[in-house]
């Protein structure tokens, strides 16, 4: 696969106001051992200097510039449409604050050529700053319909020995087959931000396709740590969009029951125990999320 014949893959890598992390990522990409290549980038930034910097240090790179912020989702569909337009076979939607391995895009598209009905495929993704311990190696759907990264925070000690079937893949660097957007549709823009790319991978394997993490792919991930403390904004949003996968595929009731208990025990708890005083904040944003489920009030950005 290491050729230009092989399949035409077509990065989407969005930058937001992150423009050395973004040209850091292109210059992994521009590292790689797959030719039949290109990257597309969408700059979400206030800053015109990202666009010259691409420009200048990666000329082959095709630059979109995007006026209005659509979060996660609706950005990258503006990606998506483009690599579709220009005949990708394989397009591969990618965080900026990522660092792929040479041999990353190499080892996705083999594995996902290896069977017709492969729709998805992703890597190994590690903690940049610990580039040994696995952020995600995929995901399942817990019985509760909870999201679990496989291997979350384990090191690598070869635990995975080849591709595997997941239920979903981590959307900081997740590769879809084309043929599975044209059936399946882009990524759903009403979740704005987060559970999207899990909901993506359930719309996929509904429509047939299987998922699949292929762990000699590698790529790093700066964006999370082991510490990670998500602000509240992810809370607002993890709360809203959970719900609507649940409404969306008609999950079954242990599961919303879990969701609903899961909700009120939290809110309980971040409102009476002066431990969780700090969570303030936290509180608001997932009453928030519950609120708008209710209210069917989708997309973003949203003021907390």
């Amino acid at each position: 696969m290491d050729n230009a014949w092989g399949p035409r893959v077509i990065s989407v890598v969005l930058n937001h106001n992150r423009r050395e992390d973004t040209l850091a990522c292109l210059g992994s990409l521009a590292a790689s051992r797959y030719a039949n290549h290109k990257a597309i980038v969408l700059d979400c930034s206030l800053n015109v200097s990202c666009a010259e910097a691409v420009h200048a240090g990666f000329p082959q790179a095709e630059v979109i510039r995007l006026q209005d912020n659509r979060g996660y989702a609706g950005n990258n569909n503006v990606g998506i449409e483009a690599a579709m337009a220009q005949g990708a076979d394989w397009i591969f939607v990618l965080n900026e604050d990522t660092i792929l391995d040479p041999g990353c895009l190499s080892h996705l598209v083999a594995a996902g050529e290896s069977a017709p009905d492969i729709g998805i495929v992703g890597p190994t993704v590690y903690h940049h700053d610990e580039p040994n311990i696995i952020q995600s190696a995929g995901g399942v759907i817990g019985r509760y319909w909870e999201s679990i990264h496989l291997a979350k925070n384990e090191p690598d000690h070869n635990q995975f020995q080849g591709p595997h079937a997941v239920d979903w893949i981590s959307g900081c660097a997740i590769m879809v087959r084309r043929q599975v957007i044209e059936q399946a549709g882009p990524i759903d823009e009403r979740y704005f931000y987060y559970w999207e790319e899990t909901e993506w991978c359930i719309r996929a394997a509904k429509s047939g396709w299987r998922v699949m993490h292929v762990p000699q792919a590698k790529l790093w991930h700066k964006g999370v740590q082991r510490d990670y403390r998500p602000k509240a904004a992810v809370t607002y949003y993890a709360t809203r969009n959970r719900l609507l996968t649940l409404a969306k595929h008609r999950a079954p009731l242990i599961a919303w029951l879990a969701a609903y208990l899961q909700i009120i025990r939290t809110l309980t708890s971040w409102t009476v125990r002066p431990r969780w005083q700090s969570m303030r904040a936290h509180r608001h944003a997932m009453w928030r999320g519950l609120v708008d489920f209710l209210y069917q009030r989708w997309g973003g950005p949203v003021e907390l």
